[in-house]
């Protein structure tokens, strides 16, 4: 290890910007849940496991059609830890190790709690692609409009999983709201803001000649993290408890860590 820590040390001396790409197990050390961890999805939302409802039935438009009170109660219930959730302290770490290079830092995530921006990072810096539940559209696709979700403040019924007070609705047509998450089996997703983040990451790559990757809780069942850091990264941190292995042992360094673990490791190793 040190030897390849040492290696990190020259990688970042030359590199001039870095990319940072986050899956689920980003944000464990938050404390947000992992639905693939010990309990699972049921664990987390026992209600429904008593229903025996899915995490790709509750995570799905057809949720919200069939039984609005009950796919609120389950967005609502995340929206609201979203909010309350600090962001622990790797995220200020990255922040500032970005802040050192000479392009700074671009974010690449999966995750849709908009835990990079609370922690600091500029709207401009990161690209949801999977959306946010931060923000609302109509259910009806109408007008292909986007809207913050700040106005909504959810009052659930969590024992039964089920929204309480009215859900929010669209204010152009006043059919039922959704959030701008890209669920399963989703043909109505408005993408149009995270195709502009998008647009605004490749603008960064191309002028970056040496992005220095970390890469954080990004697991091979949803690969799109891991393709996006191995498809764009010009050497590749790989931090995953249980799949960290990297496709080159020359441009790409495994760490078998949790993030927060991961990213303190990292700090100390560049510190030293």
């Amino acid at each position: 290890m040190p030897a390849e820590l040492a290696r990190l040390r020259d990688w970042l001396q030359a590199a001039d910007g870095l990319l940072i790409t986050a899956g689920a197990g980003m944000g464990i050390d938050s404390g947000l849940p992992d639905f693939r961890g010990p309990g699972g999805f049921w664990g987390v939302y026992p209600a429904l496991g008593r229903a025996r409802i899915a995490f790709e039935s509750i995570a799905n438009p057809a949720a919200f059609a069939r039984d609005p009170e009950l796919a609120w109660g389950f967005y609502g219930h995340r929206l609201d830890l979203y909010r309350r959730t600090v962001p622990h302290e790797g995220f200020a770490l990255l922040l500032a190790l970005g802040e050192k290079l000479k392009h700074g830092a671009q974010v690449f995530t999966s995750n849709v709690d908009g835990q990079f921006q609370t922690a600091g990072f500029a709207a401009e810096q990161v690209c949801e692609v999977h959306g946010s539940i931060h923000y609302l559209q109509c259910t009806m696709g109408c007008r292909e409009k986007i809207w913050p979700a700040d106005s909504f403040v959810p009052d659930l019924d969590n024992d039964n999983c089920r929204l309480r007070n009215p859900p929010p609705s669209c204010p152009h047509c006043g059919a039922l709201a959704r959030p701008n998450i890209l669920m399963f089996g989703d043909w109505e997703w408005i993408e149009r803001r995270t195709a502009l983040q998008y647009r605004q990451l490749q603008t960064w790559l191309a002028k970056v000649e040496r992005p220095l990757c970390i890469e954080i809780g990004a697991g091979s069942n949803i690969p799109t993290v891991r393709r996006f850091s191995e498809e764009h990264a010009w050497r590749l941190v790989r931090i995953n408890p249980g799949e960290p292995d990297v496709p080159d042992a020359q441009s790409g360094l495994s760490l078998a860590l949790g993030g927060l673990a991961g990213i303190k490791a990292l700090n100390a190793a560049l510190a030293a």
